[in-house]
């Protein structure tokens, strides 16, 4: 495979990983680590391309967060519903609002995977966090993520 057609193919994989769970970018950074030589494109398109499926995610949940919150409380009858769900997203969108935890809690979901990085994009997205900041913090979290899992792969 020539290097054009490699780093097309891991871009648009790890686009596809950031929106589909079942496609899993951590797997084909190892497999595709211990075949390229080219590692370091490898991982910089590989976390460009979850980053950009990412931002797709936060988008959606910025641009959409009124029409859900609408649906959600046409559709409970009774507002013990709504008020659990309040109970829960409140301090999350405080949480991930301001930029001395929002930031944190974003690059250690982008690099350690806990909280999971769909729902902490989707959430800080609702909560109204900077999008070149997130994309940012996001993209080096990746990048620490899949470079931690590509170099022992390439050195077996």
């Amino acid at each position: 495979m020539t290097g054009l057609v490699e780093a097309l193919t891991t871009l648009g994989y790890g686009f596809a990983s950031a929106l589909v769970p079942v496609v899993n970018a951590e797997a084909y950074a190892v497999v595709a680590g211990h075949r390229t030589g080219h590692l370091v494109i490898l991982v910089v398109v590989l976390a460009f391309g979850q980053t950009a499926g990412k931002l797709v995610l936060f988008e959606a949940a910025r641009h959409g967060t009124g029409r859900l919150t609408r649906r959600l409380t046409r559709r409970s009858r009774t507002g013990r519903a709504q008020a659990r769900a309040a109970r829960w997203t409140e301090p999350m969108q405080r949480w991930l609002s301001r930029r001395r935890t929002g930031l944190p809690t974003v690059f250690l979901s982008a690099a350690v995977g806990l909280p999971p990085l769909a729902l902490v994009s989707l959430a800080a997205g609702a909560a109204n966090l900077r999008a070149p900041e997130f994309a940012l913090v996001c993209f080096a979290g990746r990048l620490l993520r899949f470079a931690a899992l590509v170099l022992p792969a390439a050195l077996l």
